[in-house]
């Protein structure tokens, strides 16, 4: 396995960096539909060790918008 769960590859030194570079390396040379079957695999096993906060604020985040700024465009409908 290429992590743990419990370690962010952004505040470890030395060879976690370079592993997650060689992740994104492999990750650009597969197919996107087959990267994010993997990549949905890889997310269950980190999202089942956060807390609701952390993975809804992961997904914001990941969606370019913040929690207010979907709420106020749901108050404009």
């Amino acid at each position: 396995m290429l992590f743990t769960a419990h370690r962010s590859p952004f505040t470890d030194t030395g060879g976690d960096l370079i592993r997650m570079e060689e992740m994104l390396k492999i990750v650009g040379r597969m197919d996107p539909e087959e990267a994010l079957i993997g990549i949905a695999k890889v997310l269950k096993v980190l999202f089942s060790a956060l807390g609701e906060e952390a993975r809804s604020q992961f997904l914001w985040d990941l969606m370019g918008e913040s929690k207010g700024d979907k709420v106020s465009s749901l108050v404009h409908l």
